[in-house]
């Protein structure tokens, strides 16, 4: 998927008019992506909340805390001006990446978790997105918190419930089409972000550096104070790490495509960085964390002899 987004991000670069078409279609778009999402949950997720509150907790908490301050700080840090700070806050205030499951199995981590949090995060973005997005950035710019309530609602939301609904009554037929799912949303997120970058590739080029630098400090900030945060509330190893995947990859389309409906494509430019690079520092970190996984069970077993 890494590769994808960066092809088509060139594309979008290169040959802008192969892709601005995207632009109006982008909200419905991410809707389809989060209803996939929706289709991948069933009850027995929200079972998985009650049971493990404190995890869950602790996840969300560094979720809409850490990453929404981080992204305040870099702002202020880089004196970045209003159209491109927007953008930045409204990645730090985003709910959990649906690539996170996929990293987070991948790093051998707690999926259950990982889907709980992200599950948790998503259901409370249409109102903590807006409220943390009109307090952080507010002075900066005219921000209409109850629009992009009913945005958020309806782009993240109702497909999310539409989907688990659908898998509730549907289920055999959600379960021939599961194999799908993946390459469909991959499908989508990508054409996205393509999308995003060539609506605002003259831009790009001017700032590009400048934002891959913040993208950057950003993302790689949040996983390492999620793992941090974890392991300071005693969480073992796998849900930390699945701690640190969550809260250090954001919703990026969301972000941008709230960029795109309230504000302007300049500060759609953070989210379009963002879901390139978290999809590549998320796979780094995951095989990371796999190895030493295996180099640990290896070395209990090597003791048990």
């Amino acid at each position: 998927m890494a590769f994808l987004v960066i092809g088509v991000a060139v594309l979008g670069i290169a040959y802008p008019p192969a892709l601005t078409w995207v632009g109006p279609y982008i909200p419905f778009m991410l809707g389809l992506v989060m209803f996939g999402m929706g289709m991948t949950l069933s009850v027995d997720d929200f079972k998985g909340v009650l049971q493990h509150p404190l995890e869950v907790g602790i996840g969300v908490f560094a979720q809409f805390l850490l990453m929404p301050l981080i992204a305040w700080g870099l702002v202020k840090a880089f004196g970045l001006p209003p159209e491109l700070a927007i953008g930045v806050v409204l990645v730090g205030t985003c709910p959990g990446g649906t690539a996170s499951n996929v990293i987070a199995y991948l790093a051998k981590g707690d999926v259950a978790l990982s889907v709980s949090m992200t599950m948790v995060t998503t259901l409370l973005a249409p109102l903590v997105t807006p409220a943390l997005t009109y307090f952080l950035a507010g002075a900066w710019i005219e921000i209409s918190m109850y629009a992009m309530m009913v945005s958020i609602a309806q782009m993240v939301l109702a497909p999310v419930l539409l989907g688990l609904l659908v898998h509730h009554y549907f289920g055999g037929i959600v379960e021939k089409v599961s194999p799908l799912l993946p390459v469909f949303s991959v499908a989508m997120i990508v054409t996205l972000v393509g999308g995003v970058v060539a609506l605002s590739a003259g831009k790009l080029l001017e700032v590009g550096a400048l934002m891959a630098a913040v993208v950057v400090l950003h993302n790689g900030c949040g996983l390492a104070l999620g793992y941090a945060l974890a392991r300071t509330f005693k969480l073992d190893s796998r849900k930390s790490r699945t701690v640190s995947i969550e809260v250090g990859m954001q919703n990026s389309g969301m972000a941008a495509s709230l960029a795109l409906l309230y504000f302007s494509p300049a500060a759609a430019i953070p989210g379009a960085i963002f879901s390139v690079w978290h999809n590549i520092s998320g796979s780094l970190l995951a095989n990371f964390f796999a190895r030493r996984e295996d180099k640990e069970e290896n070395a209990e077993r090597v003791l048990s002899l």
